[in-house]
């Protein structure tokens, strides 16, 4: 038993060795995220951190037929996405009373994303959880997640220029002490050429835009505009989705609503561990809660963007967009 633990741990630590000669080979280039370099890998630009996650998952990861996939770029939803999605799948077990998003915030609910728990030898899985993460792109995917049946997929990403500055003020919240913060022209610059977190965004958006309308039954494609704007709706869209409908009995009880006021972000951020609690990342940084809540705003981008940095922003969504149908409808006029 010893002599196989062993092997294998040999097993992994060369594979390691060969990802990060791999790693060591690619492109790299400053990006707006808050520590260390991007490189460029199969056509996006991976924080150095999760690169070797991300290519340990594409050889190693089996989807399995009951896992649900919550995906999203950074800072563009998931944290809500993942409150969301816990809240649904346990309300069984927990209620607005004793869940355990009143204590934690939801990174921990949801176990570490896919492409972190290779880099710390860690099951992504929870044994009575059904729900995994990822801001890993559609084509990164390791190729279990598309061909095992059942598996699914939820993704969510807003408006670029939302994105953008929710990612802007994150990364600026959590650089390095003795570290200049980003300005917000050179921000801008970086994240339109797709030098950002799993950038370009464009490209994430479009790649799994198309697979949700070539396989809508195994890719749900979320806008957080549409969220805000009809939650209930949505709520009871996402259960649907992913298996776990809301039964009239419920909707007459108001437990949609529940889970609706539960996962606000007026809820949310009012919490104290999301006011003065810090998220353990990867045993190795420690990420202030808080730096998750913002403003939870559709449009807050106009208070910070010239009208010619925003017209930037709809020339490239347009550009990248227009053919696929995908859009938000949220011009810079």
């Amino acid at each position: 038993m010893e002599h196989n633990h062993l092997e294998r741990e040999e097993k992994e630590s060369f594979a390691k060795e060969e990802v990060q000669e791999m790693i060591s080979s690619l492109p790299r280039a400053r990006g707006l995220v808050p520590f260390k370099d991007l490189c460029q890998y199969q056509g996006f630009w991976v924080d150095l951190i999760g690169l070797e996650g991300v290519i340990l998952a594409q050889q190693h990861f089996l989807a399995q037929p009951t896992d649900i996939i919550l995906s999203s770029p950074p800072k563009s939803g998931t944290t809500w996405l993942k409150a969301l999605g816990f809240a649904i799948v346990t309300r069984n077990r927990y209620d607005d009373l004793n869940s355990p998003l009143l204590t934690k915030v939801s990174h921990e609910c949801v176990p570490v994303l896919i492409e972190f728990s290779f880099i710390q030898n860690k099951s992504c899985r929870s044994p009575d959880l059904p729900l995994l993460s990822t801001h890993t792109s559609f084509s990164c995917l390791p190729k279990s997640v598309i061909t095992t049946p059942g598996c699914k997929i939820v993704y969510i990403c807003r408006d670029p220029k939302d994105t953008f500055i929710s990612m802007w003020h994150y990364v600026n919240c959590n650089i390095p002490k003795g570290t200049d913060p980003f300005p917000l022209e050179e921000a801008v610059e970086l994240f339109c050429q797709g030098l950002s977190f799993r950038g370009p965004y464009w490209d994430h958006a479009l790649e799994y835009w198309n697979a949700s309308l070539e396989m809508p039954e195994k890719v749900l494609f979320l806008k957080y505009e549409d969220i805000k704007s009809d939650p209930v709706f949505h709520v009871k869209r996402l259960a649907e989705f992913m298996g776990y409908p809301f039964t009239l009995e419920e909707e007459s009880r108001g437990m949609v609503q529940k889970v609706v006021e539960l996962c606000s972000f007026e809820k949310l951020s009012n919490l104290e561990v999301n006011k003065t609690g810090k998220y353990n990342m990867l045993d190795k940084f420690e990420i202030e809660n808080r730096s998750f809540f913002r403003k939870g705003a559709v449009g807050d981008w106009k208070n910070y963007l010239t009208p010619e940095m925003a017209a930037r922003f709809d020339q490239i969504s347009e550009q990248k967009w227009k053919a696929s149908g995908l859009s938000f409808n949220v011009t810079s006029s």
